[in-house]
Order: structure tokens, then sequence, then C-alpha cells
């Protein structure tokens, strides 16, 4: 399982509270007994420097790039109603951030935060994909209304968070006493509700204190003589004003002997309170020690040194400060109330806490008998090692475990995910179509009708016409500005992406109306550049190629020209960033997502068979297909399909042809089915065929004519040099025909089963092609075995109805999992409550959905322009030497947040022509803050080194060598994020 746990307990009010010191040691036992499972822990980065302190405490235990941080909308205190939407906004965008992660379990470590500070912390409403389990301390409040309830506002916030509470998966009790409470008041199932115990840190056990330590001690805490503690907070249910009640009902004789010390945090109005209620009783000055807040060494010394400790608390959920002075030894007595007789584990060291009296004997007992102190300090060591975090955490693990077997069981009875649903969703479908000359219409047109199986389909195009193709021309037709004005009625979108003209539409619309793309050219590079001068943006080549792959490939553009920038980059990262989903039809094409943007950039893509042409019942006659096309009943035909281009080999197959014996048999036919590409190599290729008569190129084939071909061939050739991620239709459409078809193992034709083509190595020699040809038109018998192998592993494979069935349940998964519908759902349903909202929180709240974005793609280079001694030569220098895998990117600061530093980069390198904006820079675990000419750190944003950035300065003269950046980055490569 993966198991997120969320910290914000020990970064808010709650940090140096019980809760905050119950939350860390048990997160802290997790990470030591995590079982196998994957722990992570999630952080709120409006508290920056704490951050930096939990990295230091799991440093070791965690990966640090397991340790995150969220941002929200703030202020985000509750107790203000006037932070209402802000709230809920924030509330939003947590959970959004959590289920980014993918957890099996998130563990809530305090539901009750977020009071008076900027913690978040909710449940989700029923129907999620993660189980939420939520650490349950008391329900004191509910209890005792009338003392802590009275505010309309605490009460408010209090009841919203029951309410969540109530729909948490698991609730992990402290106590047996709080498990009950759980049960009883709440109304949890029995099994919902674990008790996990408690313990204490290490740190609390017995020490022996030299004389000048102790009186050192004493001293520093104005206690003058032996003292009676008590530790634990101020607060009417710990019942203070009982125990210095008591404590002045105590003889006077055991009065003069014994200080009363209330050791922990207080605040002017309480010590007045308490100080006034001491000289009410008759107690003297001394009597009385508040000694505020005390580092925990200290803590456990005075643990160590008191005569007595006294726990008078009416009600607890656990009652750790009596465990930790167990643990160090001392003589311990309590309540007889809630949970705190489990802690004790004695019921003669307890008393009623509701009478004054009752507290007074216990105290007289113990202070007036040296055999029963050591007792007490006995039974307290024994007692305390019963308790573990290391088993506190080990059961919770358990229950985490029990819970998610109870929602796979309730999954695996439930009715299957992606079952029909009651009516068809509604999906618009961008693509070209028929009579396009483009193999995404006809792919389009197969795919369609079956596709309509499941959804109720509208088509979008920009195009005149739709010719007749049956089925498919009868769906609803829509422009793409009619689109733009009801895109949010479809419950989903697809958009079918190729590297043509046909296609340059479809990047705005998908800018504005984010949906599922399928990538059938990885490459995106060609249309971009054709459709520059239509879109809305300037510079929209340059502006796709520099958010791609950054500054060094602007540079190699203006010096290397435009053909080879387009030819060298894929420049698709804007459309693959925006899609709510990614269908490729090759693991090739995840491999080149990896490849250019970062090991996982497509671990959640879909990979689905491709869609190809079916034998017609036009092309059943096969013999007479032949003859229309000029061949005879002995004629031997070899094709090739698709546009004639240097890529696609075809001159590799011409003079692999011409040195065959296939060459001089007058039998054996050699046709290109397709256009030549315009162009020297074009020119080329028609002059090398001019005098080969039996090498013939159609030109343009239509599906019809293409069809033909496909049935009047004996055998094929599909041969690729450089892909650019595309999946080749022609391959599997000849597949599909049972044609025997020779390919090379070059991107996605290496996928290809072996039995099913005569595969020859991705870099083959003319040798190896020569060979292939003579012996697939030598052996009847090879052509047979692998016609019939390829016909029958596409009809298992590649049929439209399967595939429509597969993008069916791709579609349906990515509404439902992928980041990019969530943010898309996110996004609406906080536009759905905005109004009358200030300006000023529709910014936070967009900012704070940004900052949680998985930043994908390079490990940036964030360069500090601003640093004193920066010189732009170095930096020039720093632009071109960016090894692989990392970006350079300068930065600046405009007085209130960080911004790239497009304009000033643009102009440094020789590009003022370009328009870029300075865009609010963002940073993730792993990038590099880099200070140049200074030997600070300079203004490294806190947040952003929370977040895991790394930070580190270099002197000017470290880069002046040519590999000097390189090295320095190379060294960072491995750098774990700071712990501190």
């Amino acid at each position: 399982m993966r198991i997120i746990l969320d910290l914000q307990a020990c970064q808010a009010s709650s940090m140096h509270r019980g809760i905050g010191r119950y939350s860390m040691a048990l997160a802290l036992a997790m990470a030591r007994n995590s079982g196998g499972h994957e722990l992570r822990i999630v952080l709120n980065d409006d508290y920056p420097d704490t951050v930096a302190a939990l990295r230091r405490a799991f440093d070791g235990l965690l990966p640090q790039s397991h340790i995150s941080t969220f941002s929200v909308p703030v202020p985000a205190g509750e107790v203000d109603p006037r932070n209402a939407w802000r709230v809920r906004t924030a509330e939003r965008i947590r959970e959004h951030y959590l289920a980014s992660l993918r957890p099996d379990v998130v563990h809530v470590a305090s539901l009750f935060e977020g009071l008076g500070d900027n913690a978040v912390s909710s449940v989700p409403r029923p129907g999620g994909r993660f189980d939420t389990a939520v650490t349950l301390y008391d329900l004191i409040p509910l209890m005792r209304k009338e003392r802590y309830l009275g505010d309309p506002n605490v009460a408010a916030w209090y009841h919203r968070k029951l309410e969540g509470m109530q729909r948490a998966d698991l609730l992990l009790a402290i106590s047996a006493s709080a498990r009950e409470e759980g049960i009883a008041l709440l109304g949890m199932p029995a099994e919902r509700v674990v008790n996990i115990s408690s313990a204490v840190d290490s740190m609390f056990q017995a020490r022996a204190l030299t004389t000048d330590a102790r009186a050192a001690l004493l001293a520093r805490y104005g206690l003058s003589r032996p003292f009676i503690m008590y530790t634990g907070g101020i607060d009417y249910r710990k019942n203070i004003e009982g125990l210095v009640e008591a404590y002045a009902r105590l003889p006077a004789t055991l009065r003069k002997q014994y200080q009363l010390a209330i050791v922990c945090s207080i605040q002017n109005p309480d010590r007045f309170r308490l100080e006034r209620l001491a000289a009410k009783f008759g107690l003297a000055k001394d009597d009385l020690v508040l000694t505020g807040f005390v580092p925990d060494d200290d803590l456990v010394s005075l643990y160590n040194c008191t005569a007595l400790f006294v726990f008078p608390s009416l009600h607890e959920g656990f009652g750790l400060p009596a465990l930790e002075a167990m643990a160090c030894g001392a003589p311990v007595i309590g309540s007889n109330t809630s949970s705190i007789p489990e802690v004790i584990g004695r019921p003669d060291a307890l008393f009623d806490p509701a009478s004054v009296e009752a507290i007074v004997a216990a105290m007289t007992q113990v202070l007036l008998d040296p055999a029963r102190q050591a007792s007490l300090r006995e039974h307290g060591l024994a007692q305390a090692r019963l308790f573990s975090w290391d088993t506190s955490a080990r059961r919770a693990i358990e229950a985490f475990e029990e819970t998610h077997r109870r929602r796979t069981a309730r999954g695996a009875d439930a009715a299957p995910l992606l079952a029909e649903p009651a009516r068809k969703p509604r999906l618009a479908y961008v693509s070209p179509l028929p009579p396009t000359r483009s193999g995404i219409a006809a792919y389009s047109a197969d795919l369609l009708p079956e596709l309509a199986r499941h959804f109720d389909i509208e088509l979008v195009l920009a195009q005149d016409r739709v010719e007749d193709m049956g089925p498919a021309t009868h769906f609803p037709q829509h422009t793409a500005a009619w689109f733009d004005a009801n895109a949010q009625t479809f419950d989903h979108i697809v958009y079918q992406f190729g590297n043509s003209a046909f296609h340059s539409h479809m990047f705005g619309l998908l800018e504005r109306h984010p949906g599922v793309v399928v990538l059938h050219d990885f490459f995106l590079s060609g249309v971009i550049h054709y459709a520059e001068a239509e879109h809305e943006l300037p510079n929209h080549y340059c502006r796709s190629l520099y958010l791609a792959h950054g500054y060094g490939a602007l540079i190699e553009e203006k010096h290397a020209g435009r053909t080879e920038s387009v030819v060298r980059y894929p420049s698709n990262k804007q459309v693959l960033d925006r899609a709510t989903g990614v269908i490729v039809h090759s693991r090739h094409a995840v491999a080149l997502a990896d490849r250019w943007y970062g090991a996982g950039y497509g671990d959640q893509w879909r990979v689905l068979p491709l869609v190809c042409l079916r034998p017609g019942p036009d092309t059943a006659d096969r013999t007479q297909v032949r003859a229309d096309l000029g061949f005879g009943p002995g004629d031997y035909v070899v094709c090739s399909f698709g546009i004639l281009s240097a890529t696609k080999c075809n001159d590799r197959l011409v003079e692999a042809w011409i040195d065959s014996t296939l060459e001089h048999d007058p039998r054996c036919h050699l046709v290109f089915v397709g256009e030549i590409a315009q162009g020297r190599f074009g020119i080329a290729l028609r002059d090398r065929i001019a005098a080969h008569p039996r090498i013939k190129v159609t030109g343009y084939a239509d599906t019809p004519f293409y069809r033909r071909y496909l049935a009047a061939a004996d055998a094929a050739v599909q041969l690729r040099g450089s892909s650019r991620g595309e999946t080749s239709g022609a391959v599997f459409d000849c597949l599909s025909y049972g044609l025997p078809t020779i390919v090379n193992a070059h991107g996605s034709a290496a996928e290809v089963p072996e039995q099913a083509c005569l595969r020859l190595e991705d870099a083959f020699t003319q040798e190896a092609l020569r060979a292939a040809l003579e012996r697939m038109h030598g052996d009847i018998g090879l052509r047979a075995r692998l016609g019939n192998a390829a016909a029958a592993y596409m009809e298992q494979t590649h049929t439209p109805a399967r595939i429509a069935a597969l993008y069916r349940d791709a579609i349906t998964q990515f509404a439902r999992d992928s980041r990019g519908q969530a943010e898309q759902d996110l996004i609406a349903s906080i536009a759905a409550s905005s109004a009358e909202v200030a300006a000023s929180d529709l910014m936070q709240a967009a900012a704070a959905i940004a900052a949680n974005r998985p930043r994908s793609g390079a490990r940036q280079v964030l360069v500090d322009i601003d640093t004193a001694g920066m010189e732009p030569a170095v930096l020039r220098t720093l632009l071109t030497q960016a090894p692989h895998g990392w970006r350079i990117e300068p930065v600046r600061h405009d007085g209130a947040r960080h911004r790239y530093a497009r304009r000033f980069t643009l102009d440094l390198i020789g590009r003022p022509d370009l328009r870029i904006e300075d865009a609010v820079a963002e940073a993730g675990p792993g990038d590099v803050w880099l200070t140049l000419g200074e030997s600070k750190l300079g203004t490294v944003p806190a947040k952003w080194l929370a977040r895991g950035v790394l930070a580190c300065c270099l002197d000017p003269s470290d880069a002046a060598g040519e590999d000097g950046l390189a090295q320095r980055l190379a060294a960072l490569a491995d750098a774990r994020p700071c712990a501190g």
C-alpha cells in the first residue's frame, strides 16, 4: 500500500502540545515499522521552518522525496466566519493534492486543526479513491459542551470536524477509553475504531543528576525544596484548580516540606488567575511555582527529581504526562476517570478528581509513606515498559491493512468499475475525417461506429464536408466555434492528434477545453510550425519549443534553422500537460516521453492497439482486383504503403530490389502505394526508378484504391529509418489483410510479434534487406505462415470492437483518476462556489492549485539573476551547457514573488524578437537554486527549500570550462533534497 501521513499536527498550533508530540512519535515509529508499505508524508507549506525540522527528523527513515508539501489559500482559520469560502476551497485543494499522490490510505494525525491557524484538515466525501484514517484523541468538547462550545463559531467548527470524523474509514483511538467514546458518541461501527494506544519517547527514562546539576535545575525554575509536580497544559478539564486547592489542604508540615510545581507553558491571564487562587487559599508566595515552558531535557530531569507526580485531570484521551513521569521513575497518582486508569495500571494509585478530599488523601498517603513511594516508582517503570511506539505503529499499520482489505472486498463484490452506465456519456470527438488525406481520418472512420456503442458521439470538425462512410456519417457535426460555446455540456472530450496541418485547430481547443489526447505522432513540431501564423499568441512555435525543451533548443533553432529544429524536437509538452489523459499506440511512444521529459512521465498513459482497415467486400475477389490493377495470375506483387520519404527508407528498398533476383524476373513488381514527398529526395527517387518499369509509384491513394492494393499484393515491405513516435498504420493494415510483411525493428514496428512478420534489425544492411526480399519471394510456405499468423494476431488484438471497448475503459478511467481531469473538476467546483468572492481569493486559489501540480519534465536549475556580481557571460555559458535531464531557468524577484526571467534571458541569447511572458516560477523536489558570484544562497524562497529544492553557490570560474556546469550538476544529480 501507499500510506500518506498528514502531519500538520506537527506544524501548527498543536506542534508543542501533546497532540503534536504524539503525532511525531507515532509517525517516526510507522517509518520504522512500515512492513514493506510505501510511506509518504505531506506537510503544509505555510510553515516552511517546520518542514525543514521534519525533514531532519525523518532523514534516514524515509527518502526525502517522500516528504512533500501542499499549498492552500490563506488565511484559513475557521474561527473567523469571513474565511468560510477560503476554508472550503482550501479543503478541496488539499484533498485534490492528496488524491494526486494516488494513496491507498491517508492518515490525518489530527483532524481538529485550523481553528485559529492555517492548518487545513478534512475527510473527503464518500466515494473517493482512498481510505482516510484519523487519530481519535478524545471527544471532550462533545461531552462538555457547556465548557468548550459556548462560542457559536467554535461550535460550528467543531461539529464540522465531527462530521468529517464520522465519514472516516478508520479511527485510530489512542486508548481503550477513547475507542469506547468513538463507538458510543459517534455511532461508529466497532470494526472501524481501533485502539492503538500510546507510548512515550525514549528520552523519558530514569537518570541520575549530580548534586550541582540538580541544584542548577531547581534554581532555574524557582524550586527551593522538594516538589510535587504536574504537567500537561492549562485547561478546565485538567483540574489544576482542584490540585491547587488539594495542595492547600495538605497538612501544614507537608506544605512546608513540598512546593507544588505546575510545569507547562502558561499565558499571563492563566498565571494571574492561579496566583490569585493560591492567595485565596492562603498559600505562601513560593508554595506554588508556575515554571512556564520547559525544554524537553529539563522536563525529563524534573520528572526524575519530583517527589510525587499528580495527574488530576477530569478527562483524558490517554494521559501521556502520567506515563512520561512513570517512565522516568517518578511515583505517580492520578484520576480514576476516562483513560487514566489504563495508563497508571494500579487501582490504589487512583482518586476521584471531583473530590478535593480524595486528592488530598491520595497525596498525603504517598508523601508520608516512603515505602509506598518506592512501590509506585517500581510499578511505574514496569508499567511504562508495557507501552511502545513500535507496538502502536504496528497496530496502526495492521488497521490500515484491514481497512484496505475491506475496500478491496467491497470493490470485488460491487458492480465492475467500468460497467456500462445507465445512459451513454456524451462524447465530443475532435478529429479529421475522410475525405481529408490523413491516416487518422481513416482511423476515426473505422473506430467511430464501434465507439458509438459506448458513447453518444458528436463530431467537432474543421473541414467543409465529410464523405459518405456509412454509419460514421450520421453523427452530429459541429464547428470549432460551436464547440467553444458548448464544450462544458459534454461528459468527455477526445482529441485525435497528429503532426499535420489537419490538426492545427486542436491546440487552442485543447488549451481551452482539456480532454483525452490520442497521440498518433509523438512529434508535433511540424504542425506547430505550420500553424504558427494562425495562433492567437505570437511566437507559437518558439514558445512551444522553449516550454518543452528550454533555452538550449531556442539557441539551436536560431543557429541551425527552423527546419532542423522541427526535425530534432517534439515540442509537444504543452499538449501532453493539458491532456486529461493520453492514449498512444505503442510502448515506443511512452519510452520517448520518458526520454524527453523524465522517467515516469508516461506512466499513466494507456497503450491501445491501433485500429486498422479490415478486408472489405469490395476486395473479396482478389483475382479480379489484381486484373483491374493490371497484374496477371502468375505475377508476384510487393507493395509498400504510405508517403514516400527519406524516413520510410523507400530509396533503400529500391536499391535492394534492383540488386535482387526479383529485378530480373518479369513477373515481379514493386509498387509504392502513395505520394512521393516533395524536395530533393522525391526528385532523386523518381530519377532512380525511371528506367525500371516494374517499379511503380501510384500517387495519392484514397481508401478504396488503397484497399485494392492491400488485396492485390503478395507481400509488403514497411521500413523506418527515423521514427518520430508515430505508429505505422500501414504496417497493421498489411497484417490485417494477411500480407506477409517485412519490417525493421524500429519504433513501434519492434513491438509486432516475431511470428507475424519478417523482422530485420533496426539498423539493417542492404544485404539483409535484399536477402529478405528474395527469401519471401522464394518461400511460398513462409509467406503462408506469416500471412496466417498476421491475420490471426490482428483478429485477436486489433478489431475495432475490442479497441472501442478499451477506449471506453481508458476514457472512463481517465475521468476518474487522471490528474488533469481531477484538476478540471476541482476548478469547476471552486468556480461554482465563487459568487461574490474577492478576486484576490480566486488568485490565491489558482496559485495554490498551480503550486500543488506535480511539475513534470527536466529538473530545473533556477539561476538567481538578482545576485550581486552575476555575470551575463557566465549565464550564457550555463545556458549552452545544460546536460541531458536539466534545464537552466534564470529567475528574478518582482518584489512579491519569483518569476522566470524570460524577457531578460531572451535578450541575453540574442532572441529579442521573441515575446514570452515572465510567468511565476514553479519549483519542486530535485530542482536546484543556483547563486552565481556570491558565496551565499541569496533570496531562495523558504517554501522552495521546504519542497525539497537544493540550494548551492557556484563561483563563476567553476563554469568557465566547457564542462564546468555539467560536472557540477552531475554531482547534484543523485543528491537528495535538503533535510534542513
